[in-house]
């Protein structure tokens, strides 16, 4: 184990479970977080549908005063986190606070304090807006209420890559760890779902207008018609393995053993998308070919161009349904930072109880997405190393995505 880059902790805060194994569980039986919009009333849009996180109380694991001055998404990230710390039996206190890094993500910032201070403004005039508002709204607030929270002074980090900036972190998380830090908690979270939330997201056109939570997210179908968005996400406790074994660390969930990021090419270039070079580069990073390879979680976006070119990028580096493919992700909806997290989270599951999670939702795969999809049900499997992709869009054009990432998860021995 030693020189490996490990998760030790899992910190889960989902729209299907609160806690990694809670999660797990209702993944693996299908149980659903999407439903009809609760936090408003949802009846002036296109899309009523969203994964909320129902059953959380923020005052779990928050002061009230921290609550008061923070938005959702960061009271997430700080449930998370002390969770995954928790799991890791990692008292930051043993630590010097220098060794210890915090490396997040973060997609639509703190949208839903800035409508509601906004909204003071237009109402009560300038004065009444919070204090606050400058950092509740940033995206780094997660970041750093974690360091304070904490006492983590270490490498400080937040990554804005849209859905892509979860992997985005972790890999930016195990490179510090080989740097020398002993620590790091990392990934992402996001809470988008407020009424100005959903508005932005609804300008990309690639929202599903389903009604049905079981079948409104359908990625690689002949029905595909968009994602449903979702908040939440997920925190991972990473460190090097010999530290981990030091210091007498609980488990070893598994190791990040490849990561990979690229850029795609402007709409008018000639150069092909940069997917299948990210998932070739990760590969590469992690000393492995792509028949290692033993479950890939795709990012499953349920548009079906964006959906036709992931297939074909899987296809060209595997091998047309050459290999099992998932998208998780369906039972909680398209958490942007939080469910690239997540869905690494889900890899070092996988690799613990070696059963592959359903994508549930479609009830077909599109002639013209060659993927090996496990629908319906799980699957049990060999799995040694697991391909996760994610994609981010925005910048260059509404109809191609900038950022591609790509992590391997692999088991380590066990002692």
């Amino acid at each position: 184990m030693t020189g490996a880059i490990v998760a030790t902790g899992l910190g889960v805060v989902a729209p299907n479970g609160l806690g990694a194994q809670a999660f797990w569980d209702n993944l693996l039986a299908g149980k659903t977080g999407l439903d009809r919009i609760s936090r408003f009333d949802p009846s002036g849009y296109d899309v009523t549908l969203a994964g909320e996180v129902k059953d959380f109380d923020a005052a779990d694991y928050l002061p009230g005063p921290l609550i008061a001055r923070t938005d959702r998404m960061t009271h997430f990230a700080l449930a998370a986190a002390q969770m995954a710390l928790e799991d890791a039996a990692a008292d930051p206190s043993a630590f010097d606070e220098y060794e210890m890094a915090v490396i997040t993500s973060n997609s639509a910032g703190g949208v839903e304090f800035g409508q509601r201070e906004l909204a003071k403004m237009q109402s009560r005039g300038p004065r009444h807006v919070g204090a606050y508002m400058s950092i509740a709204f940033f995206y780094a607030a997660n970041t750093g209420q974690i360091s304070i929270k904490q006492k983590m002074r270490g490498p400080c980090v937040v990554l804005c890559a849209e859905q892509a900036g979860g992997l985005d972190a972790i890999g930016h998380a195990r490179r510090t760890i080989r740097r020398g830090t002993l620590l790091a908690v990392t990934g992402g979270t996001d809470a988008p779902n407020s009424p100005a939330g959903l508005l932005a997201q609804a300008t990309t056109r690639r929202l599903s207008f389903g009604t049905a939570p079981l079948t409104a997210y359908r990625p690689f179908s002949t029905t595909a018609g968009g994602f449903v968005p979702g908040e939440g996400g997920a925190m991972i406790i990473v460190e090097d393995a010999a530290n981990a074994r030091r210091r007498g660390a609980r488990q070893v969930y598994g190791a990040i053993t490849g990561y990979a990021a690229t850029f795609d090419p402007p709409p008018e270039s000639p150069r092909p998308p940069g997917l299948r070079r990210a998932m070739e580069l990760a590969l590469a990073d992690a000393g492995l070919t792509a028949g290692d390879v033993d479950v890939v979680l795709a990012d499953g976006h349920a548009t079906p161009e964006l959906d036709r070119r992931e297939a074909a990028a899987i296809a060209a580096v595997f091998g047309p349904h050459a290999v099992p493919v998932s998208v998780p992700k369906t039972l909680t909806g398209r958490m942007y930072s939080g469910g690239s997290s997540l869905d690494v989270v889900t890899a070092l599951l996988m690799l613990r109880d070696q059963v592959i999670p359903p994508t549930v939702g479609p009830d077909d795969v599109s002639s013209q997405c060659p993927v090996d999809l496990v629908i319906d049900q799980p699957r049990e499997a060999r799995i040694r190393h697991v391909l996760v992709l994610s994609r981010g869009y925005g910048g260059l054009s509404r109809d191609h995505s900038c950022f591609n990432t790509a992590v391997v998860v692999s088991a380590v021995p066990r002692s």
